[in-house]
């Protein structure tokens, strides 16, 4: 018979925290959808938005996602097209017209300030454009 020597395997709390955090990040970019429309719940798609072609975003997500119109604790979401933060806030969804957006997506206040910075404390809805 063979003697073996069973020591337990300890792992530091740095380790155990590192290996939470990649199996958090698998989970999170794993996709899937979570609505009928098969975007999920923050995106929608060209295809999507094919139903309302004749609205502006605000009237599109107003009707397809109106959760995204308000913001976590009365703050309104910041609008960012194309990568680029607009002033006007909620006001520049109204001057864009569905058929020329490619996607729209929404981020909680979390995500919004660790990609864009502060000053998303409501989210962000992000728009991409066909152009």
């Amino acid at each position: 018979m063979i003697a073996t020597s069973r020591t337990p395997i300890r792992f530091s709390a740095a380790a155990v925290v590192c290996l939470a955090f990649i199996g958090l990040a698998a989970c999170s970019s794993a996709g899937g959808g979570g609505s009928a429309t098969g975007g999920g719940p923050n995106l929608l798609t060209a295809e999507d938005l094919a139903d309302v072609q004749q609205l502006d975003a605000h009237q599109a997500i107003q009707r397809l996602r109106p959760r995204w119109l308000r913001g976590r604790g009365g703050v309104n979401p910041s609008v960012i097209v194309d990568g680029a933060g607009r002033p006007e806030g909620l006001a520049a969804l109204e001057a864009i017209r569905v058929g020329e957006v490619e996607e729209m997506r929404f981020m909680n206040a979390n995500d919004a300030t660790l990609r864009y910075g502060t000053g998303h404390n409501g989210g962000a809805i992000l728009i991409t454009t066909k152009r």
